[in-house]
């Protein structure tokens, strides 16, 4: 075999190989230099916290009767998984537009009903926040997303100041004018004077008339996740 069928050979090769590996690498590069990492989940821990004090004194239920108003430091927004331009990420939207209010009577949640302007929501992208917005939500029709509890919930015994619990609540979630009853856990934590809430809603999006796109530079998961953190003080 002569010098020059040797060469193209090696040729024939080596660009099937150079290919397979631009396939494999360059959906990496996009995905780790042009894609903003994804939020973390929100979580609470004894460390950190939007509270005043946290003595790890018992709370007082009567002290904790009466209405409480969802204030500064609450967001809300959703997770998803997509493929975009070929290398699968996480997309966390975020808005601090966020408004509610609970009611307590003792250790027991009476009532609860939470708001967010969907409009707000934003990602690293104007592109994605605009498909959200205005084809996704339709937010000009439906500029709000809402949670409503339907069901009491009571807090076995005392729980100290500052310490992070687990419950789990059922209400009405609305998403561009569908409702759907839902169950999920949360956490919660008071000092007596604020509280926080954190918690994570796995939706698909069919159940709420909203079609994940598939552009195909982009495709989306037919399911997500709707996450918030709330930080409410007395009325």
């Amino acid at each position: 075999m002569n010098k020059r069928s040797k060469a193209i050979i090696i040729a024939l090769i080596a660009v099937p190989a150079l290919g397979l590996t631009a396939a494999v690498a360059v959906p990496m590069v996009y995905r780790n230099f042009f894609v903003e990492p994804a939020a973390e989940a929100p979580m609470l821990s004894a460390d950190d916290s939007a509270l005043e004090s946290g003595d790890g004194a018992p709370l007082d239920p009567e002290s904790l009767s009466g209405d409480w108003v969802v204030g500064e430091g609450s967001y809300a927004g959703y997770r998803v998984d997509e493929v975009l331009n070929g290398s699968p990420v996480t997309v966390t939207g975020r808005t601090d537009e966020v408004s509610g209010t609970l009611t307590l009577d003792g250790l027991t949640l009476e009532q609860a009903a939470f708001e967010v302007d969907v409009a707000s929501i934003a990602t690293d992208s104007a592109q994605r926040d605009s498909y959200f917005r205005d084809q996704a939500i339709d937010a000009s029709a439906h500029p709000t997303a809402s949670f409503e509890l339907t069901a009491p919930v009571t807090i076995p015994g005392e729980p100290a100041a500052g310490e992070v619990i687990e419950q789990t609540l059922t209400g009405d979630l609305s998403i561009a004018g569908v409702v759907r009853s839902v169950t999920f856990t949360v956490q919660l934590k008071s000092d007596g004077a604020t509280a926080e809430i954190a918690g994570q809603i796995p939706v698909a999006f069919a159940d709420f008339g909203v079609e994940a796109p598939n552009l195909g530079f982009v495709a989306v998961e037919p399911a997500g996740i709707i996450e918030f953190s709330i930080v409410a003080a007395r009325a």
